[in-house]
């Protein structure tokens, strides 16, 4: 069996969004038949057998929490993608199906063996990230915002280590916040975004952003927008469905 359990994220409270790792078992998928033909492929497609376990199990684990809160069977739980808010384009933030998709939402990442996966009741973000070696964090510096790369610089003078674990902390922050929009890496979010790579998030105007608790050679985060934000992505769907 795969391990899910669930992680308690400072400053989330009650009503905050639920977070739940998962690693994948010791012996790779025993079953995928929750997974949809999409997924199927998507997982046979990874190169590495870890990689499609963890895959496997982060979906099939996925599948299994929405299916409790809409009351359904884990394969029949009807999953999309919303439009793009660049291009409008099919490949915007992954959603449940439908008038369900409205009140419940979700955000998955895996990276190195382990999975996050958040829900919420509004768009939400989420993204786990393994530590990259020190000089892999210098050079994807560069897509950060100024203030971000400036901040780096000097901690890589001092600390190569701590400069990776900063890199990561504010990468896994920013990538949560443009899930949560659907809008991605692609455009020009990741520069213009301040998360800030400090021990404390520099939440964003309009936002609720929190690193997650994870192990030791990991860093993440999820992000909520504000109700403003949401209200005019659920629009936004609602008019390209």
């Amino acid at each position: 069996m795969s391990a899910v359990s669930r992680v308690s994220v400072p400053g989330a409270g009650p009503e905050g969004p639920k977070v739940w790792a998962v690693r994948p078992p010791a012996a790779g998928p025993r079953n995928a038949s929750t997974l949809d033909a999409a997924e199927r492929r998507r997982a046979a497609a990874l190169r590495r057998p870890g990689d499609r376990a963890l895959f496997a199990a982060a979906h099939t684990a996925l599948r299994q929490l929405l299916g409790e809160r809409l009351d359904m069977r884990p394969a029949e739980v009807p999953l999309t993608r919303l439009p793009c808010p660049g291009c409008r384009g099919p490949h915007g933030r992954p959603a449940v199906a439908g008038a369900a998709g409205e009140r419940l939402h979700f955000s998955l990442s895996h990276s190195g063996g382990l999975a996050l996966i958040v829900l919420a009741d509004r768009p939400v973000g989420v993204d786990v990230e393994q530590l990259p070696q020190p000089r892999t964090a210098m050079d994807a510096s560069r897509a950060l915002h100024p203030v971000e790369q400036r901040e780096l610089t000097r901690l890589a003078g001092s600390d190569p280590a701590a400069c990776a674990v900063a890199f990561a902390r504010c990468w896994t922050r920013k990538e949560a916040c443009l899930k949560a929009t659907g809008e991605g890496l692609g455009g020009a979010g990741p520069r213009t975004l301040l998360v800030g790579t400090g021990p404390r998030p520099r939440v964003p105007a309009g936002w609720w952003v929190a690193d997650v608790p994870v192990p030791a050679g990991y860093a993440a985060a999820c992000a909520l927008p504000d109700s403003a934000a949401t209200s005019a992505s659920a629009s936004s769907a609602r008019q390209h469905r």
